[in-house]
């Protein structure tokens, strides 16, 4: 797909991603360095899932179900929330509900083996991490 045909769908909302993406992306660059993992983390996503949901070039637009758990994990101030949310709000008019509602999320620690192999140790993480995030999805869904 060239530049061309990526950019062509998208024309009333572009500028609108590209805006709530800029803000998230000044956000994260002023956090503490591992705050990008911690979020893929959270999102059950990985690092590369993370880079394009803060690239401004990347029209692809960020999930209405991540947006509180990117709150949560970014710590982002009122004026910081309050300019994404306005920015996302433009570019997808109806996909948040309002108001928004905040979640909740916590912590815990998992001891699984070494592996032995800093490749199959990572694959057992994500594993890991992508079953705690569909664990949530369907514990939400079931009430």
């Amino acid at each position: 797909m060239t530049n061309g045909e990526r950019d062509q769908p998208h024309e009333r909302d572009d500028s609108n991603v590209a805006d709530y993406k800029a803000i998230l992306r000044q956000v994260l660059d002023n956090r503490p360095s591992g705050t990008r993992l911690k979020l893929a983390a959270a999102l059950g996503k990985n690092r590369s899932f993370v880079s394009q949901i803060t690239n401004p070039a990347y029209l692809v637009p960020i999930p209405a179900k991540h947006v509180a758990i990117i709150f949560e994990v970014c710590h982002l101030s009122g004026p910081e929330r309050t300019a994404f949310l306005e920015a996302y709000a433009r570019a997808h008019p109806g996909r948040l509900r309002a108001p928004h509602r905040e979640t909740r999320t916590r912590s815990i620690t998992v001891t699984v083996p070494d592996l032995g192999d800093d490749k199959k140790n990572r694959s057992l993480e994500q594993l890991v991490i992508d079953f705690a995030a569909r664990l949530a999805r369907y514990a939400e869904s079931v009430g």
